[in-house]
């Protein structure tokens, strides 16, 4: 092997390297950041925030399709604004939070997408029931910090939430919108 060609390797696997720490390197901004859930119920738009959730990024906006993404979200931390509210949405007919602590969702594949957005596919897991879902994305930077904002709509009969009577969807929508505001910072 030339001189030349295992510098140039040696080069091109430490620019590899180090713009792959660049990219591990974001770190999860929770007072900044946002997960929440809207949906109706009885018509009357309603949404509850998750104030404790973890976020795993890698990305690096000269190579999207590189990047990867992990969350982690404490089902206990769900808050309706009402003390019983948040009570209720923990028992077993809803998010059943003492035997599925954690709901999560892992990306498989994030690509570039018209008018600047991502679209990203993955696995949302939410009370031992796993689906494969896509949504667009968008990033972007403010000052040091990089962005994530999104919005991921579900149905939550598909992970089991909401059963006996609470199947019926005349009650509360099937329909399901989480939306987030994941800001990092290097």
């Amino acid at each position: 092997m030339s001189t030349l060609f295992r510098h140039t390797t040696l080069a091109t696997l430490a620019l590899t390297i180090s713009s792959f720490a660049l990219a591990a390197a974001l770190k999860l901004d929770p007072a900044k950041s946002s997960v929440t859930a809207g949906f109706k119920q009885m018509n009357v738009p309603v949404e509850g925030k998750f104030k404790k959730f973890s976020a795993q990024i890698d990305y690096d906006s000269t190579k999207p399709a590189a990047a990867k993404a992990n969350v982690e979200i404490d089902i206990a931390s769900f808050d309706l604004g009402e003390a019983q509210y948040n009570k209720e949405v923990l028992k077993k007919e809803w998010f059943d939070a003492a035997k599925f602590p954690k709901a999560t969702f892992v990306s498989s594949a994030i690509k570039p997408a018209a008018g600047g957005t991502l679209d990203v596919v993955g696995k949302l897991s939410i009370k031992g029931k796993s689906a494969d879902v896509h949504f667009p994305l968008t990033v972007k930077k403010e000052g040091a910090s990089q962005i994530f904002e999104g919005k991921l709509p579900i149905k939550r009969l598909t992970f089991n939430i909401g059963e006996d009577d609470w199947k019926d969807t005349s009650m509360v929508a099937d329909e399901v919108v989480i939306t987030f505001r994941i800001v990092t910072n290097p």
